[in-house]
């Protein structure tokens, strides 16, 4: 079941309703208490109508069918212009197609983690200790992730990050994840589509080099490249059994 409402997010826009999401688990209902993951771009996760392209992950279908004892719980992005660039990212950046893109990502993981993230502990049966919360998305939420696991440790233990923006770095380890302290349970799983590198093959040695340096500060890190992944919802999608694996979310057996 996917619960909605309307909210506003204060320090990044006064004015913009967007909406929020919380998919409750099959058993919700007969009691007990549940991990949460907290996602990025929620209008995209669960219905084909809502998604900017027409296509969402399916999550909840997944959820539903596998009986996955997990709660979700997301928020519409800012559609307005490039208001979605700002918000999903901490690296503020020139690009030739955007032009300069102020970071307001910090702005947006404190609301998450200060008033989203109580709101919902307050309100569903949730287990709200760091073992128990994730924090996953795709693209510039990937981007999110990365940053969300790396700056909120102390609020997230798990973070899947797909296809993650880290272009926004100009080539570069994100700055963020450098010196980064990371506890020796926090578990990442990431990946990239084989076809986004043959469209950006300059991202393949990015990757890799953020992947390595990820390993090396001991970070529980699964990566992988996805054989014909490619930068899309119905990509994604695919990935949810992977990366719902890599983070300890198992179906009911």
């Amino acid at each position: 079941m996917v619960e909605s409402w309307q909210i506003t997010i204060p320090t990044l826009d006064k004015k913009k309703v967007r909406k929020a999401y919380v998919y409750l688990p099959v058993e919700y209902k007969d009691g007990g208490r549940y991990p949460v993951m907290y996602m990025f771009d929620g209008h995209n996760l669960f219905d084909d109508k809502e998604a900017t392209f027409g296509k969402s992950w399916g999550l909840a279908d997944y959820l539903d069918y596998t009986r996955t004892p997990l709660i979700i719980a997301a928020v519409e992005c800012n559609h307005e212009g490039f208001s979605r660039l700002e918000e999903y990212t901490p690296i503020s950046f020139t690009d030739d197609e955007f032009g300069y893109i102020e970071a307001k990502g910090k702005k947006y993981m404190d609301w998450l983690v200060r008033k989203f993230k109580p709101y919902i502990d307050d309100n569903y049966s949730t287990l709200p200790d760091r073992l128990n919360t994730a924090i996953a998305g795709s693209s510039m939420g990937g981007l999110m992730t990365l940053f969300a696991l790396s700056q909120y440790n102390k609020t997230f233990s798990l973070g899947a990050a797909l296809s993650p923006s880290l272009w926004v770095a100009g080539g570069e380890i994100p700055p963020f994840l450098l010196g980064a302290k990371f506890t020796p349970d926090t578990v990442l799983y990431t990946d990239y589509g084989s076809r986004e590198f043959k469209i950006h093959p300059e991202r393949r040695s990015q990757f890799a080099k953020t992947c390595g340096y990820l390993m090396e500060q001991g970070l529980n890190l699964t990566a992988r490249v996805v054989p014909g992944g490619t930068h899309s919802e119905e990509s994604w999608e695919r990935q949810i059994p992977y990366f719902m694996n890599v983070l300890g979310f198992e179906p009911e057996e």
